[in-house]
C-alpha cells in the first residue's frame, strides 16, 4: 500500500508545469533525490547531463507510476519476461527491459538495446507520474563522481538555481538506491 500524495494541489500543478515546459527537477525518492524531465524532450534531457557531466551512452532510468505506465514497453515482451518484471513493482527495483521497438529515445536509452524502468511506491513520484500521465527521467541527483544528494541542501548546494523546481518532500525508507535486475537474464547489476 503507497503513501497518500504528500504534495498541495498546487506544488503538483506546479512541478507538472515546469516539466510540460521543458523544465528540469529535482525531487526525492525511495533512497536519495533525483532528477527528472519529460524523457521524450531532448533539450531537458541534455541539460541533466550537462549537469550531472554524465555522457548520454551511459543510458537514464524511467521511472512511472504504474505498470500501465510502461505497458508499451512489456507488450513486446513475452509474456514470462513481462510477469518477472511486474513482480519487482511497484518498488525500489529497476528492471532492465529490451525496448524491442526502440521506443524510448536514444538520448534516454544511451547505447543500450534495454531501458532502465522503475515502478515506484514512493508517494511523490507517484504524483508527479501520475500528473504528467507518463515515466519521468529519474537519475541521482548528484554530478559525476559525488555521492547522491540524500538532503535538499545538498541538492542546492551541487545545483543551487540551475535547476526549474525543487519539490518538496522526504526520502522513502530505503537506504540504498534501487536493485537493477536484468530481466532477461535475471543478473542483479547492483
Amino acid at each position: 500500500m503507497t503513501a497518500p500524495n504528500p504534495l498541495s494541489d498546487w506544488q503538483l500543478q506546479c512541478a507538472y508545469r515546469t516539466l510540460a515546459g521543458g523544465g528540469v527537477i529535482a525531487y526525492p525518492t525511495e533512497a536519495v533525490w533525483g532528477l527528472g524531465c519529460d524523457p521524450w524532450d531532448e533539450e531537458a534531457v541534455e541539460r541533466i547531463l550537462e549537469l550531472k557531466q554524465r555522457p548520454m551512452d551511459k543510458g537514464m532510468i524511467l521511472v512511472a507510476a504504474s505498470v500501465q505506465q510502461v505497458r508499451f514497453l512489456l507488450d513486446a515482451l513475452p509474456p514470462e519476461i513481462q510477469r518477472k518484471a511486474e513482480q519487482h513493482w511497484p518498488g525500489p527495483v529497476t528492471c532492465l527491459l529490451p525496448d524491442v521497438h526502440e521506443q524510448v529515445p536514444e538520448w534516454v536509452r544511451g547505447r543500450h538495446s534495454t531501458i532502465a524502468v522503475r515502478v515506484s511506491d514512493h508517494p511523490v513520484v507517484r504524483a508527479l507520474c501520475e500528473k504528467a500521465g507518463r515515466p519521468l527521467v529519474s537519475t541521482s541527483c548528484n554530478p559525476a563522481g559525488r555521492q547522491p544528494a540524500r538532503y535538499s541542501w545538498q541538492v542546492r548546494r551541487y545545483f543551487g538555481d540551475q535547476l526549474d523546481r525543487i519539490v518538496p518532500g522526504a526520502l522513502g525508507g530505503n537506504r540504498q538506491p534501487s536493485r537493477i535486475i536484468d530481466i532477461v537474464s535475471g543478473q542483479q547489476l547492483r
